[in-house]
């Protein structure tokens, strides 16, 4: 053996942290709350609606339209928001922001279409 100590290579830092791996899953699970809330809705409108006939959820109301495309929307936002920082996690801030102003825009975009339907 030989008496000088061979130091280990230090580990690089790989530029991911901890708080930046918990915003991709926070931003994920997001996207599987939206995806939740609209199987949720379609689940009971399937089987109280549909096969039952206990409930009448109007199919053609604005507010089912809006409430399956918000969620739908919002589910598939998020999801493509994860993905993309998965691979590009050194421009978080830009593509964040390019979320937020994409959510917002289709939030409005709900609520405009909800109000001219209904005019």
């Amino acid at each position: 053996m030989s008496k000088i100590k061979k130091e280990r290579p230090s580990a690089q830092p790989s530029g991911i942290s901890e708080i930046d791996i918990k915003f991709v899953k926070l931003i994920k699970m997001s996207g599987w709350i939206f995806l939740l809330a609209l199987g949720i809705f379609l689940g009971i409108w399937g089987l109280f609606d549909q096969l039952l006939k206990l409930m009448d959820i109007p199919s053609d109301s604005p507010m089912v339209f809006v409430y399956v495309i918000f969620t739908g929307g919002s589910s598939f936002f998020s999801f493509a928001l994860g993905t993309k920082l998965d691979k590009q996690l050194e421009d978080k801030r830009k593509i964040f922001f390019d979320w937020m102003i994409t959510e917002f825009l289709f939030c409005m975009f709900c609520i405009f279409s909800l109000a001219v339907y209904q005019w």
